[in-house]
């Protein structure tokens, strides 16, 4: 395997670590904050909007500087991020940090396009999955760390720790290699590829199943602590579980079908929802909680595909364009949640449930049953880019 892919991969299990401590916890700091639902809805709206903004800049710099700048930007960024959200003794400070922290999150595209040229006789979609299985498993260790530090001497002090985790992290990466920057074919402009029509179409499809798929998570911790009152450190170890049930379910979809794949993460966080609607106890709730893992799973899996619809030298601004949407997906999805966790907590899942089942529905009908030549088959008779 690549070197680079393996520093890359290490980097992004330290970085998992770090923020596993604290992500899965946010909200219910922000709660200690003094943030209601719907006001910790808005600012997790927010911090996908700051996300969505960055993605298509960040795509398109990876396609003309290369991807190494970007992703060693991202890591300072995430430096400086969390230690501004540390230092806060204020919810408007905090929420500086957190959306300077939302910034970070636009190394989706460089990454995933240094990890497609880095991947040696991987596939796009094993090399991905693989920095997703590694950085999630980071993230079981990251949760149950935070949840520890968090009950013992409060929720702050968990960022300091993800600050010096951060560190490592970036030391790691700054060994990995540039990358030559691909020559772009003259007849395959950036912009151009807005007017693909599968493209779009493919889009569409993006932003609906990422909304249903992300309703059920921003509260429910909240939902946690607050309706079934499970302290902090339990909070902690289930979001450990979640990490596992990553790993689990990305080794499971890996052997599948891309279409099956996805469609496999979409059930696994049904059940998740249902689960948090419907059970009781915490081995029923850890349960739900592996299967949260499809998310990401499905996630990956996503951006894997988009690869197929460009030319190479396209490659980060696409992977850009699907970020943008999900993270767009994202924004929707946490101000829904929040309005309907106001009005009564159980509905978040309920229409959860609802939404998924409409998606994979829509993922049976649009996605293609085989390992693609092209991606959705709206015009069969126009193969895309094969790799």
């Amino acid at each position: 395997m690549n070197k680079n892919l393996l520093l890359l991969a290490l980097s992004m299990f330290i970085w998992g670590i770090g923020e596993g401590m604290f992500i899965f916890l946010q909200p219910l700091y922000l709660q200690e904050l003094g943030a209601d639902p719907i006001a910790i809805g808005t600012i997790l709206s927010g911090f996908s909007m700051v996300m969505a903004i960055a993605h298509l800049p960040a795509g398109y710099l990876a396609d003309k500087i290369g991807r190494r700048p970007l992703i060693w930007l991202s890591w300072g960024l995430g430096i400086l991020a969390t230690g501004v959200m540390a230092l806060a003794t204020s919810l408007n400070g905090f929420v500086i940090g957190l959306l300077l922290y939302g910034l970070t999150f636009f190394v989706m595209s460089p990454l995933n396009s240094y990890a497609s040229a880095a991947r040696g006789k991987l596939t796009v979609g094993q090399a991905i999955m693989l920095l997703s299985s590694v950085f999630n498993l980071g993230m079981v260790i990251g949760p149950w760390l935070g949840g520890i530090l968090g009950g013992a001497y409060g929720l702050r002090s968990i960022f300091y720790v993800a600050f010096g985790v951060f560190i490592l992290a970036a030391i790691v990466v700054l060994f990995i290699a540039p990358q030559p920057v691909e020559t772009r074919h003259p007849g395959h402009p950036s912009l151009s590829i807005l007017k693909n029509q599968q493209l779009l179409v493919y889009s569409g499809i993006v932003l609906f199943t990422v909304v249903a798929l992300y309703l059920p998570q921003p509260l429910s911790q909240n939902y946690l602590h607050n309706e079934l009152g499970l302290s902090i450190q339990a909070i902690g170890r289930l979001a450990s579980v979640a990490g596992l049930g990553v790993a689990g379910v990305s080794y499971l979809a890996s052997r599948m079908e891309p279409r099956l794949g996805i469609i496999l993460g979409q059930l696994a966080v049904g059940g998740f929802a249902y689960i948090l609607w419907r059970g009781s106890g915490i081995a029923w709730l850890a349960m739900g909680y592996f299967l949260l893992g499809g998310y990401k799973t499905a996630r990956a899996l996503i951006s894997a595909q988009t690869s197929q619809l460009v030319h190479t030298s396209n490659l980060g601004f696409v992977f850009g364009v699907t970020e943008t949407v999900g993270s767009i997906a994202t924004i929707l999805a946490s101000l829904l949640a929040g309005v309907l966790y106001q009005s009564a907590a159980p509905r978040v899942y309920m229409v959860s449930l609802a939404l998924i089942a409409l998606s994979i529905l829509i993922s049976w009908r649009f996605l293609p049953a085989h390992h693609p030549s092209h991606v959705i088959s709206l015009e069969p008779s126009t193969p895309l880019r094969k790799d």
